[in-house]
């Protein structure tokens, strides 16, 4: 298979979108801050240049209280000799707006009549100027006009908008190098799942992605694509070898079928051991019917209908009630089952499932534990869950084969010549995982300690079903399989 050429990829890329978007995030709120400080920065401007034209006009008022308008005039001359060129704008005239004193050569034409103060337009010192005016009308009708002009700031102005501009520039260069840099740390972690996703595509499943750093978002989606892709692999793996598992287990038992049939039909015997041929033929197809029966049942609880049935039990009550239905079976193989629990739990789940795993359990001990040896079934409520341990003194399981004895159709060295299929195991596991437990094995020095946990929690029809309770624990051979997978 020709590998597929590594294309570049265009601009346009979500990494890209998400630094350009950053930057634009950005100059947007720059705009939105700079907005309401210009605002601020115009009034305060207009309010203090108001502000020195109200004191110049009080004290150009106070002069014409105290001296009258000639003491006014040549005041006012004295004043333009002093002041820099264009400080200040003046102008003195009688009733009909004749000039008097000042530097500005004529009434503006644009000055209204009643307003105290307004900006126009006027020829001042040689050039046009805009320009605030004060009106301040003083006795025996005379009116006195001080101005500034209004480019008097415009420079610190400039230097705010060049600051603006700046900053945007700033926060445009600032989004172009984080997106470079973003899209290049995003799409090599992209290009690395785009890897393993074509491997996974190509069958090798092995393939895994590279795990990030602690708490990185993309280090946790790969840690949770990883997880989905072991248990792909595993799913994939388990129906290869159910599909292998199912072909040994059934041919044997269809060989058997198939050679006592041909010889019923080859030797014609007599009646008697027709029917016993019979019988075992039906012995066999039963062990199939038992085998799709356990498959059929794993399947349904891999799909996870059963949890919609859930409903308020007690554990304790159901195991106690599985000791009950084992102890028969115990007392005549000369086993001693003890049971022990703290009292009545509460749980979510389904009684009958639950009830067919402890079973499962069961069966296993018995089945390995040798005569006059000793069962214990403990049932232990803890903070969020409910433990469940079924603990024997017989042979165990190795280390090595512990993790193994869950999969379905495995069959362990000890269980080689015992009955079973290799389903036991694998239902209470499913049986766990469905009731959002887990089933795990350790030693017991000697035996073995099955411990099944359950997660406590509200049944979602716990209100309709109440508290479920199951007369009698279903018999081994009702179950889809009650024989070991390897304990």
């Amino acid at each position: 298979m020709v590998a597929e050429p590594r294309r570049r990829p265009r601009m346009r890329s979500s990494a890209a979108l998400l630094a350009w978007s950053y930057a634009a995030l950005g100059i947007l709120a720059l705009v939105l801050f700079a907005a309401p400080l210009l605002y601020t920065w115009e009034d305060v401007i207009d309010e203090g240049r108001l502000e020195l034209l109200h004191e110049d006009s009080q004290r150009f008022a106070s002069v014409y209280q105290h001296g009258g308008a000639g003491s006014l005039v040549d005041f006012i001359n004295a004043r333009m000799n002093i002041q820099f060129a264009g400080e200040r704008i003046l102008l003195l005239t009688d009733a009909r707006h004749r000039p008097l004193a000042g530097n500005l050569a004529a009434w503006p034409a644009q000055a209204p009549e009643d307003a105290e103060n307004f900006v126009a337009s006027v020829e001042f010192a040689g050039h046009p100027t805009r320009a605030v005016f004060l009106h301040t009308r003083l006795p025996d009708g005379y009116h006195m006009l001080v101005g500034r002009d209004v480019a008097k700031f415009a420079p610190l102005q400039n230097r705010f908008w060049y600051g603006l501009v700046t900053a945007v520039a700033a926060l445009a260069l600032i989004g172009l190098l984080g997106g470079v840099l973003i899209r290049r740390v995003l799409l090599r972690r992209v290009y690395s799942i785009r890897q393993t996703v074509s491997a996974i595509m190509q069958g090798n499943l092995s393939h895994r992605l590279p795990p990030g750093r602690d708490g990185d978002e993309l280090g946790t989606l790969a840690q949770t694509i990883n997880g989905m892709l072991d248990q792909i692999e595993q799913l994939v793996h388990g129906v290869s070898n159910v599909s292998n598992a199912i072909a040994h287990d059934l041919r044997t038992p269809l060989a058997e079928l198939r050679s006592r049939l041909e010889e019923l039909a080859l030797t014609r015997p007599p009646t008697p051991q027709v029917f016993t041929e019979i019988e075992a033929a039906i012995a066999d197809v039963d062990r199939v019917i038992r085998v799709f029966n356990a498959l059929l049942r794993l399947a349904e609880i891999d799909t996870g209908l059963r949890r919609s049935g859930f409903v308020t039990l007690d554990p304790v009550e159901i195991a106690a009630e599985a000791v009950e239905f084992y102890r028969p079976a115990a007392e005549l193989k000369g086993v001693e089952l003890a049971f022990r629990s703290p009292g009545p739990l509460h749980a979510s789940g389904d009684p009958l499932l639950l009830a067919q795993a402890i079973n499962n359990l069961l069966d296993n001990a018995l089945k390995y534990v040798d005569a006059h040896g000793r069962i214990t079934v403990e049932v232990s409520g803890l903070e969020q869950h409910v433990e469940i341990v079924v603990a024997d003194n017989g042979p165990g399981i190795p280390d090595a084969e512990k993790p193994k004895v869950v999969e379905r159709f495995y069959r362990g060295d000890v269980s080689r010549g015992t009955p079973g299929v290799g389903l036991g195991l694998s239902l209470v596991d499913a049986v766990a995982k469905l009731h959002r437990g887990t089933l795990t094995f350790a030693d017991n020095h000697p035996g073995l300690q099955a411990r099944l946990s359950l997660e406590q929690g509200v049944a979602g029809n716990a209100g309709a079903g109440g508290q479920a309770r199951l007369a009698r624990p279903p018999a081994p051979e009702a179950q889809p399989d009650a024989k070991a997978a390897g304990s």
